[in-house]
């Protein structure tokens, strides 16, 4: 029961959990915050806010640097537009709804428009000039990954299996591909990741797929996990992970699964380790970085899967998915400290308080530095100097 830690919505605030029976075992502790001699802090360049954030919901409403400006979205539909040097507003809008909007998914930037998904089922279209919305295309299910653009579709994975190919100039819609979806799920779903004209994403039922993005035709599937234990919940085997590709392997990994490296061509295993995530990964072309459902920091060797160093420190503090900035890896905590890590060696070299309203989402790499959203909305970007 308490690798579902990760996934539920709690106060930030709280330190110690007891989760479900009284035993020790189904106990989660939020581990204390590590001491850190900091060999750097990071200045503050400009700061701003963005509506109210995502709040303590479930959200992977991430800015994003695209056109040499940053875009970032709140849950309640404000968009804005910066001048990521000066940190001055180009642009806002609101998204309008008959209801809350309930941005969930993006932003992501392709052919002059930003796009959106939301738990309502939608996605929407906007301007990159000017935030006007362009169009509005309904899908079915929640949209709670980032939609991805290639060869003029914008590819949408939702809460229901669905994998749906929308035309990038009107939304209207190409293809579906549909994938089983258990009974019980974890909350979140993979992005997809297109390349060399074909489209690859998790599925909540433990495997990767892989499917021709022209046609929208669905070429091979490979189990990352498989479905055992007694309960529903000791049975969850989702991948949500966005996978990696390097050169001509693809590499994922699943809750109560495997971290596992494909081989492009075949859909074919090269090797397969025994770790459990929801998160993203971060990758340096050489080594992968996972974040365990545990919240340990796992170092593997992309070539052969071979573990070089492991970091518990951060253990159920709710870490953001991993990012690499200036050589260093970094993640964010739920109480709103930022963590940076040595790629070499897994030790702490600097650590951060950013916002004490927590991280929902890692930094976004912008030029220059980067920038980071809590969840109330505030926004900053800073530099090492």
């Amino acid at each position: 029961m308490k690798k579902l830690f990760k996934k539920w919505l709690l106060p930030i605030s709280v330190l110690g959990i007891i989760v479900g029976c009284s035993s020790e075992e189904d106990s989660i502790v939020m581990a204390p915050l590590p001491v850190v001699d900091s060999e750097f802090t990071p200045s503050t360049e400009w700061s701003s806010s963005i509506g109210s954030g995502v709040g303590q919901y479930f959200s992977n409403l991430s800015p994003v640097y695209a056109y040499d400006n940053l875009f970032v979205a709140s849950r309640d539909g404000v968009v804005k537009a910066y001048d990521v040097e000066t940190g001055n507003t180009l642009w806002q809008t609101k998204v309008e709804s008959e209801t809350l909007p309930r941005l969930s998914g993006g932003l992501s930037a392709a052919y002059e428009k930003l796009y959106i998904g939301t738990e309502n089922g939608e996605v929407i279209a906007l301007s990159i000039e000017n935030g006007e919305e362009l169009w509005r295309a309904n899908v079915k299910g929640e949209v709670l990954a980032n939609p991805v653009a290639d060869a003029s579709l914008i590819m949408v994975h939702t809460s229901q299996g669905l994998l749906v190919g929308l035309d990038q100039a009107d939304g209207s819609e190409r293809w579906t591909i549909s994938t089983d979806v258990p009974n019980l799920t974890l909350r979140g779903d993979s992005t997809p990741v297109a390349e060399s004209g074909g489209v690859f994403w998790g599925t909540a039922n433990g495997r990767i797929a892989a499917a021709i993005v022209e046609r929208g035709q669905l070429i091979w599937q490979q189990p990352v996990g498989t479905p055992k234990g007694s309960t529903e919940i000791d049975r969850l085997v989702d991948v949500d992970a966005s996978p990696i590709i390097l050169g001509g392997q693809l590499f994922t990994i699943g809750f109560n699964g495997q971290l596992i490296s494909i081989d492009l061509r075949t859909g074919n295993p090269v090797w397969k380790r025994n770790y459990s995530s929801v998160s993203d990964m971060a990758t340096d072309n050489r080594n992968l970085y996972v974040v365990t459902d545990t919240d340990h920091l796992v170092a593997v060797d992309a070539r052969s899967g071979t573990e070089l160093w492991k970091n518990n420190q951060l253990e159920y503090r709710q870490l953001t998915d991993p990012v690499i900035i200036d050589g260093y890896l970094v993640v964010g905590d739920s109480l709103g400290y930022l963590h940076w890590l040595d790629r070499e060696t897994g030790e702490f070299v600097a650590q951060q308080l950013i916002h004490d309203s927590g991280m929902a989402v890692g930094p976004t790499l912008v030029d220059g530095g980067y920038v980071i959203m809590a969840r109330d909305g505030q926004l900053k970007k800073l530099t090492i100097q």
